[in-house]
């Protein structure tokens, strides 16, 4: 059940500016649960059920990119999509072994290439915003440092606290059971 509530929650998150007077920028600074929620449902979902965060999110994209941003569509997105799968199966790496370490590096190679698989994408499929040399794709790069400095912060935070619940959960039952059981004797 968890693995679907943090999907649930990444997709909510993506949603809230927009349900406010202000109607800021989504998801200020990327600082955003959605790889948090890849990764966990990799590790903790049911693996004949991972098209389901992928098509939760690509409806989500479509709805934001259509309808909220009023852009186009364009090829770019679909590596989004592929990023999210790869994410997902990121997370099966964490099944059966998910140590602070391993967390911390699965958010960590989360962070590092959405920010290059993203950028480039966005240098490749929109020529208009930067040249198609070597420095435009570095300008894409550059432009997109201080989202990265939010991806990796929430990254980290979000995958920490996800993969941290059902182990906090597992400790307070143990107390709990163990309490029980010195009260009864």
């Amino acid at each position: 059940m968890l693995p679907y509530l943090f999907v649930l929650l990444a997709i909510a998150v993506r949603f809230l500016p927009f349900a406010g007077p202000l109607n800021i920028l989504p998801h200020a600074w990327h600082f955003t649960p959605l790889a948090a929620s890849l990764l966990f449902f990799g590790a903790r979902g049911s693996r004949r059920q991972m098209w389901v965060p992928l098509v939760l999110l690509a409806a989500t994209d479509v709805v934001l990119t259509k309808f909220i941003y009023a852009y186009t569509f364009s090829w770019d997105q679909l590596v989004t999509w592929a990023w999210y799968a790869a994410i997902l199966w990121l997370g099966t790496n964490l099944r059966t072994r998910a140590g602070f370490w391993r967390v911390v590096g699965a958010a960590l190679a989360s962070s590092v290439s959405f920010f290059l698989i993203s950028n480039f994408a966005v240098w490749a499929a929109w020529p208009g915003m930067y040249p198609r040399t070597f420095s435009g794709l570095m300008m894409s790069y550059t432009a997109g440092i201080p989202f990265f400095r939010g991806t990796v912060a929430s990254d980290l935070f979000f995958s920490l606290a996800f993969f941290g619940v059902p182990a906090l959960v597992h400790t307070l039952a143990e107390r709990m059971r163990q309490s029980r059981d010195h009260a009864a004797a």
